[in-house]
Order: C-alpha cells, then structure tokens, then sequence
C-alpha cells in the first residue's frame, strides 16, 4: 500500500513535480500547454464510454466498482467524478487542486475488499484497496491514453513533441494522486510500452463485475440515439480483444459509421465559429 500524501503542501508540490514559478492561481500547469488544450475538447466525452471500460477490465478496479458504487441507478455517476476531479486538478488553482487530490487519496482508503471469482493472474479472495498504486496507476493510465486516442479521431494528429508534452504533465496529476515516483512511467514512449505490456498481458481480464458495470454505460434505458452514438464509439476505439469480451459487435458497416461520425466532428470543428 502506498504512503500516505505529504502533509505540507509544499512537499506534495515538490514530490509531483510542480515547477515551483507557477502563480498559485493558475494553478499546477500552463495555461495553453499541451494537457490543458487536450483536457479542454468537448469531444473528449466521446471517450467516456472507452475509458471505463478499459478501467473494468482490470478484475481489481471491476470488483471496487461492483461493490463499493450504485452503477446500475447512476451508470456515470463514477465517471463523472472522475472527470471532475481531473478538471480540477487540471485547470483549477493551485489550493483547489491539492484539496482534489487529497480528497480523493482519502477516498480511496475507504474503499477496500476482496475478489469473489478467480480472473486472470488473481484468485478467488484476492485483496484489493482504491489506493493501491498499481491501481491507481491504471485508472489513471486508462484517462491518459483515451484522453490522446480520442482527440487525434475527432481533432487532429499530435506531434511526438506535443505527446511528449501533454504526458509530462499528465505524469504529475499521477504522482498527485499517490502513484509513487518510481512507478510512472518517464517519458510518452515509456508510458506507451508499459501500456502494451498491460494489454498483450494477463492482468486484464474482462469479469461479470465487469460486463455489468458495462451494460447500463452501453444501453442505459431508454438511451436513443446518443446510447447507440457510445455504443458505436466505444467500439470503435476499443482494442479488439477487449471489445469483444465485453460483447460489442464490430462490422465493416459499423467501421463506415465510425468513419462517418468522425469525419463529420472534424468539419464541424473546423467550420464552427471561434469565439
């Protein structure tokens, strides 16, 4: 289990990385850097639906959520707090964003238990804590690379120096919220290789816990048009192996869709008034 945060502030800023020039009130980053321009995109919310299922695949996160949140009643409810606490941290000033962060290490402490059913690499009675860093490390990994696979399909390519930029700072939000140094990853090319390690690996193992939590998110009663848009995106920007364990069916039609979609988000950008 990880040490607690630093008491101090200013232990905390100096443990994440924060560059200590910055005016309080701008908070931890730049504004116009790389994580407050990708992090700002509405279209990000395309990549809800991916990031929580990438979170659920881990048999550990899957049975938190299972056990510890009203997932069928508020499907998004989770997310959504995830969101927020990562737009607080990432554009809020500098006492907002240590409060967030401190606030959610407190959380995390409550929320502990045990796996029911053997999945993957982890027995039947393995313990699990919100707080344990490899956890942690995975929630977080999830909104990283789904944050830069969503806005290169509906915005533009990002530069290797721009990837290089945004993770940088992304890397500080990990370390702020309890992933200790040694285990984030140094650089975008590192971060990327510890990310195909997880998935050509056997932690991620698609559960029950992790197909019911999936069900409401994909077809929440009475969802229309925008739950088949999730659907279709989901899918779409999914690695295979885990789309198909989590059932999501996948065709050259459905290919020409996605195209479809994405093309017409991109005109809309780039025809939209600026204000």
């Amino acid at each position: 289990m990880p040490a607690a945060l630093p008491a101090s502030d200013a232990e905390l800023l100096a443990l994440a990385g924060v560059s200590e020039d910055l005016d309080p009130a701008q908070g931890l980053f730049r504004d116009g850097c790389w994580l407050r321009r990708i992090s700002a995109e509405p279209v990000l919310l395309f990549g809800g639906g991916r990031a929580l299922l990438l979170e659920v695949a881990h048999p550990l996160v899957a049975a938190g959520v299972a056990q510890h949140s009203n997932f069928r009643a508020d499907p998004y409810g989770r997310l959504k707090r995830t969101l927020d606490a990562m737009s607080a941290l990432t554009f809020r000033d500098r006492d907002s964003a240590l409060a967030t962060a401190r606030s959610l290490s407190q959380s995390h402490e409550r929320i502990r238990g045990t796996l029911s059913r053997g999945a993957g690499p982890f027995p039947a009675g393995t313990p699990y804590a919100a707080s344990d860093p490899d956890l942690v490390r995975w929630v977080w990994a999830t909104l990283v690379e789904t944050s830069a696979v969503v806005y290169e399909a509906f915005v533009a390519p990002l530069s290797t120096a721009a990837l290089e930029a945004f993770y940088a700072d992304h890397a500080v939000i990990a370390r702020l919220l309890g992933v200790p140094p040694d285990r984030v990853p140094g650089s975008w090319s590192d971060f990327r290789a510890f990310w195909e390690d997880v998935l050509s690996g056997d932690t991620l193992s698609v559960t029950a816990d992790g197909r019911a939590i999936a069900e409401p998110v994909l077809d929440p009663p009475g969802g229309g048009r925008n739950a088949r848009t999730v659907r279709l995106v989901t899918a779409a920007l999914l690695p295979g192996r885990l789309r198909e364990a989590f059932g999501l069916a996948w065709d050259d039609e459905a290919a020409a869709r996605y195209a479809a979609l994405s093309d017409s988000v991109r005109r809309l950008r780039t025809t939209a008034p600026r204000r």
